[in-house]
């Protein structure tokens, strides 16, 4: 068995062990010593059913006067107007943030960039492709993401596997799946473990990579006597991860609990498969629909806790049928229809966001669990990565939480922010869902002030 890495293997790259009369390989993470001095080449328990997070993303951000009404203070209640009138159903259920600031101390604004950065890890990007740290959904998933088969689970219905908004640094960013296909193999696939069949047998598979994997426990302590501090640190990160893979998959060899809210989907077909096809918000949609129904039965069979969804990506790379320009063109080169006070096409396509955000909820919330649904034990951090596209700002970037977070969490209010930091939404999140910060962000965007509006 191997993992492999993207480069021809270079001095001691490769971990080496035996197992079962045979030599295994484990590839290692670049080091520095590999480089340049440049650096350049639940009811039987009696516990609390889990809360889960999970991140839902679209491009572009809101129509200004158009989306949601304005308040002057805190308060319950959500105006919203024509963009998102499908979210009228949720109202009670979730909560929308608004004039809330994101200071760049002096950096640029990466257009479609900048704003996600900066509000799911703490910090603005030096460069359009800087990412400065750990986004929020894997700081969480460090703390709830150990007790379920799958860490994280990510998903695009735009079909564009890198615009997937979780990562743990510039060179740590996870792919997305693209395909309702490939969603559904990798979660219910062979190794999908049915918590309600009765004849539960191990899977054999899952105890050989169990074991080896922990085959190159003396091997790796060996190797790491020879490397310098930063080498060590670095390799200690690399085998906690693999750690953490050996405990998700020993959970696998025990037989899960009953679980009545779960129950696995029918088989996708081919013809909803999205991974070769254009970028017509028609199929994204369609996509979207697929992809949250698994992702929610994901949720609610435990095979993860933690999930991020994307509807379209921050370039907005999608067109309408019939139409030759993006999303992202026609935010900028569409007219602003005089009567009506806004770019109708443009219009549409946020419209169109914020549909799918309902089918989002409204999916999660169809799932009973408990004396609830899946979406109140859930905790939804829903954010574009700007507020207005036409003039790529940052400062009032959309966002709403949806959930309860299993009670943790007040809901059916409209939080005005008074031009503090973005990050004290990311900050509060983080704190209810058991991440011990202090405090998070850094210089203007750091905080240390919980919303205390929205805890229950």
């Amino acid at each position: 068995m191997s993992f492999l890495i993207p480069r021809a293997p270079a001095r001691r790259q490769l971990l080496r062990a035996m197992f079962g009369g045979g030599a295994v390989t484990l590839a290692l993470p670049f080091l520095d010593c590999y480089l340049n001095t440049n650096g350049s080449a639940l009811a039987a328990t009696g516990a609390p059913l889990p809360t889960r997070f999970g991140t839902w993303y679209w491009g572009m951000g809101h129509t200004p006067d158009h989306a949601i009404a304005e308040k002057r203070e805190t308060s319950a209640g959500i105006g919203f107007l024509e963009e998102t009138e499908s979210l009228k159903p949720f109202g009670s259920k979730l909560s929308y943030f608004g004039n809330f600031m994101t200071p760049l101390d002096g950096k640029s604004n990466f257009a479609h960039f900048t704003g996600w950065v900066a509000n799911r890890v703490g910090t603005p990007p030096g460069s359009g492709s800087d990412i400065p740290g750990t986004t929020l959904d894997l700081m969480i998933a460090d703390v709830i993401g150990n007790a379920s088969r799958f860490k994280t689970i990510d998903a695009t219905a735009i079909g564009i596997a890198s615009e997937n908004y979780s990562a743990r640094g510039t060179n740590s960013h996870g792919a997305a799946e693209t395909s309702p296909i490939s969603l559904y193999a990798r979660i219910f696939g062979p190794e999908f473990v049915d918590p309600n069949k009765a004849d539960f047998k191990p899977d054999p598979k899952i105890m050989l990579k169990k074991s080896v994997l922990s085959a190159f426990t003396e091997e790796s302590q060996a190797f790491t006597k020879s490397l310098g501090a930063s080498d060590k640190a670095r390799l200690d990160e690399y085998f906690t991860a693999i750690r953490q893979v050996e405990t998700q998959l020993a959970l696998q060899l025990q037989k899960p609990p009953p679980n009545e809210s779960c129950l696995v989907p029918p088989k996708v077909d081919e013809h909803v498969d999205n991974s070769n096809a254009g970028r017509e918000m028609g199929q994204v949609i369609e996509t979207h629909k697929i992809m949250s129904k698994l992702m929610a039965m994901a949720v609610a069979c435990n095979q993860t806790r933690v999930f991020n969804m994307v509807f379209t990506d921050a370039n907005g790379n999608v067109r309408r049928k019939g139409e030759a320009h993006t999303h992202h063109i026609l935010t900028h080169e569409e007219a602003i229809d005089t009567k009506l006070g806004y770019q109708p096409l443009a219009f549409w396509f946020n419209k169109a966001c914020m549909d799918g955000f309902a089918t989002f909820l409204q999916t999660l919330d169809s799932i009973k669990e408990g004396d609830g649904t899946l979406l109140d034990n859930s905790l939804i951090f829903a954010t574009s990565e700007t507020n207005y596209a036409r003039v790529h700002t940052v400062d009032g970037i959309p966002t709403y939480l949806a959930g309860r977070a299993g009670g943790k969490v007040k809901s059916g209010l409209h939080v005005i922010g008074n031009g503090d930091p973005i990050t004290r939404i990311g900050f509060t999140v983080m704190r209810l869902l058991g991440v011990p910060l202090e405090k998070w962000g850094t210089n203007s965007l750091q905080t240390s002030k919980m919303i205390t509006e929205i805890l229950a």
